[in-house]
């Protein structure tokens, strides 16, 4: 991966999925992703110089569907000749686009390929492609599937994090993203000529624990605690559970896109790369905890030759806020340097889109401490986990 480069990162603000329609949900995913490459063009990106688009979406049906990569480059007005793919991990999706871009360029397959994410889960709600895995019973038991909710609140259990831990995260979450600062990767999402998204939403300035306490559970009556208990008899069950609405991600919006290339990109773009992609993983574990990000960010780590000590930023998905506590304690990581702008339990978790968003993230909080390494680490259902480190170069 050491001829694997980041030319530019851009991103669309999270916006909140709303019962009643979310701010971003008369936009559709080909349009929402392809404002991304119209921004792209017009940073300085020649559409005719890519050779292709990787675009990773989690629910790949409906408006998801049919090649909405190669949709929104249409939609964009690209040259015909720039191709498009979709790339479905979970919430792992986005990641897998960009390493996957990332490993063709550095192959020399490709030169320069625009990789991200795109998941408009007010259009498309996650589970509407009824996966055979949470919705056949006797495929369920075969396999162990549980539900995310339930392996969130089995790992906290099992690392011995309580609830007024995890509502404190989510407060520390939502205080850092109400503060965060604004950065030229996000662009406005517009509708004609009016901008109707310009920054993430869900941040609370006001929340606090006390609040977050009153709150009901979600997962203490799943019935996957059933599955627990009879595959996993020595299991702690969090009995009436341990996360709830606070310290879940919250549903989002979204999209994300990198424009990755080799060396010979350079040249290409007439512009010089702004970070190298150096350690890459995807994982998996049988367990139903929440451990796969570990496992990923370790491996990624030893790819890139570093140790976590030298990181300067973690991105961290809050995929329940369990998530970075965990990644945290077994990493021995410091926790200013860990989700600075806030995550998902305060601004949303757009499922494909937020690998690229992550990263985007992370290149920014670089810029600003004058860093140099960044890991980004998401978890996804089924024991999946991704990991991408960065080294910036300016």
């Amino acid at each position: 991966m050491s001829e694997a480069f980041v030319y530019d990162a851009v991103r669309s603000p999270r916006g909140r999925v709303r019962k009643g329609g979310g701010t971003l949900a008369e936009i559709p995913p080909y349009e929402l992703f392809g404002q991304l490459l119209t921004a792209l063009e017009e940073r300085g990106c020649p559409p005719a110089a890519v050779d292709d688009v990787f675009v990773g979406v989690s629910t790949a049906v409906g408006e998801h569907g049919g090649n909405v990569a190669r949709s929104a480059v249409l939609w964009a007005g690209w040259p015909d000749s720039v191709p498009g793919a979709v790339v479905s991990r979970l919430c792992c999706s986005g990641l897998d686009a960009v390493e996957g871009a990332a490993a063709r360029v550095a192959a020399g397959f490709a030169d320069v390929i625009v990789a991200g994410g795109v998941e408009s889960m007010s259009r498309v709600p996650m589970l509407t492609d009824r996966p055979a895995i949470a919705v056949d019973a006797d495929l369920g038991e075969r396999t162990g599937f549980v539900t995310i909710g339930v392996s969130a609140d089995l790992t906290a259990a099992e690392y011995g994090i309580t609830r007024p831990e995890l509502d404190a995260y989510a407060v520390r979450s939502h205080r850092r993203a109400s503060g965060a600062a604004t950065s030229e990767s996000v662009i406005p999402v517009r509708k004609g000529d009016s901008v109707i998204l310009a920054a993430d939403e869900g941040a609370r300035p006001d929340a606090c624990a006390s609040a977050f306490a009153a709150l009901p559970t979600l997962f203490g009556a799943d019935p996957s605690w059933g599955r627990v208990a009879r595959r996993m008899p020595r299991a702690r069950h969090p009995i009436g559970g341990l996360h709830t609405i606070a310290t879940a991600p919250q549903l989002a919006d979204g999209a994300s896109a990198l424009l990755l290339g080799n060396r010979q990109a350079e040249r290409i773009l007439g512009r010089p790369p702004v970070a190298q992609i150096v350690g890459t993983a995807q994982t998996a574990v049988r367990s139903p905890l929440l451990t796969a990000p570990t496992s990923a960010a370790r491996v990624a780590l030893q790819r890139a030759g570093i140790s976590p000590a030298q990181l300067d930023v973690i991105e961290v998905n809050e995929s329940f806020a369990v998530t970075p506590l965990v990644l945290m304690r077994e990493l021995g990581l410091d926790a200013a340097r860990v989700n600075p702008s806030g995550g998902a339990v305060a601004v949303g978790h757009p499922l494909g889109a937020t690998g690229g968003i992550l990263l985007a993230l992370a290149l920014d909080e670089l810029r600003r401490r004058d860093g140099e390494h960044a890991l980004v680490a998401i978890p996804a259902a089924l024991g999946l986990g991704a990991a991408v480190v960065l080294r910036r170069l300016t």
